[in-house]
């Protein structure tokens, strides 16, 4: 079998032939590159039979509706995917013919999306966003339909799946290589052994929420959108992976943290700082419950609200969370916007009520 990758960026179209058939199916199509895609089929003289889309992109739109109707080919995402136009659904446990020659089992890998489908063909293995390649881990769970406990399921499937499958992901915005799975399970930290309870805990803690373009090109999929100007899209920004809509820079920014007991004693003095609490709503509301007297903006909101703080750009700020990850990560964004004097309440809300208890 050829298996060629036909885009030049971080999005990747996978075409599949069996040698000596003129008949062709590809891989999640990004829709900027469907004159290039028809293009290369007629040149080729390849029909193509069957156009699939790994999940609900939510960083382009696909070309997979205008193929279809364009070429005649049948369009297939799993049986859950809200896309219009589908027209052959994919079940877990399939092995389905796709090109002369060409057939794939489907695994049904959801975490990413609740739609998410991993296809295995000869000794490759198409993994949507479900896995990435080596510390690009795998997409991120903090989309509508993300599901971090189902994304662990799937991850433990991926690693019981034969080690010389070669792992073909749909993003890469490193420049890696497809390696084997093998070499996966002992690079890749989304297959580092963690119990669900840690690894749901590990990615709630990073989470930042959709950014509002994404919720648009969610929006044009779903409607099987044929126009690619139906929802604007950054140029090569990675936003599937974790933390991947930050502006370029804010991962480097170095913030500095204060100890829970050193804030204990700050907040009762004349002029304490601003607190400011990235969790979600419901979090303030839980176990944990929260600082009197907080400023509540969730992680996924903080860029476009940021106006808000205005007033007090100058004064200093503590960001809270539960574990400290989420506030590091606003403390990046917000010192990169010129907010001077923010600092990290280091371990959150875990570390301030434990200290609370020590004073009992």
């Amino acid at each position: 079998m050829d298996c060629r990758q036909l885009n030049p960026h971080s999005c990747k179209t996978y075409l599949l032939t069996q040698k000596g058939s003129s008949s062709a199916v590809m891989i999640d199509p990004v829709l900027d590159h469907l004159g290039d895609y028809t293009e290369l089929l007629k040149r080729e003289n390849l029909r193509l039979s069957h156009v699939i889309d790994t999940h609900t992109h939510a960083d382009h739109i696909s070309c997979a509706a205008a193929l279809k109707d364009m070429l005649d080919a049948s369009y297939a995402m799993h049986g859950s995917a809200p896309a219009q136009c589908v027209d052959r659904d994919l079940h877990d446990g399939d092995t389905i013919e796709l090109a002369d020659g060409v057939s794939a089992r489907v695994l049904h890998t959801p975490g990413h999306t609740a739609d998410s489908v991993s296809l295995i063909v000869e000794n490759r293995i198409f993994t949507g966003d479900a896995l990435f390649l080596d510390d690009g881990g795998a997409g991120r769970d903090d989309l509508p339909g993300g599901d971090p406990a189902a994304h662990w399921e799937s991850l433990r499937r991926f690693r019981q799946l034969p080690d010389d499958l070669v792992v073909h992901p749909a993003h890469d915005y490193r420049s890696r290589e497809p390696s084997s799975l093998g070499s996966q399970k002992r690079t890749n930290p989304h297959l580092a052994p963690r119990s669900r309870e840690e690894f749901v805990r590990y990615l709630e803690d990073l989470k930042l929420g959709p950014a509002d373009w994404m919720k648009d090109i969610l929006e044009a999929n779903y409607a099987c959108a044929r126009d690619p100007k139906a929802a604007w899209i950054p140029v090569d920004t990675p936003a599937c992976e974790v933390k991947g809509t930050l502006a370029i820079g804010v991962n480097d920014v170095q913030v500095q943290g204060v100890e829970a007991s050193e804030l204990q004693e700050a907040v009762r003095v004349a002029e304490p700082p601003l607190l400011l609490d990235v969790r979600e709503a419901d979090e303030l509301a839980g176990p944990l419950g929260h600082i009197p007297g907080v400023v509540h903006i969730p992680i996924g909101e903080l860029s476009s609200r940021l106006p808000e703080l205005e007033p007090r750009r100058g004064e200093p700020i503590v960001v809270v969370c539960r574990s400290g990850s989420r506030a590091h990560t606003a403390a990046q964004i917000m010192t990169v916007d010129g907010f001077s004097r923010v600092k990290v309440l280091k371990g959150g809300m875990l570390a301030w009520n434990a200290a609370a208890q020590a004073l009992r």
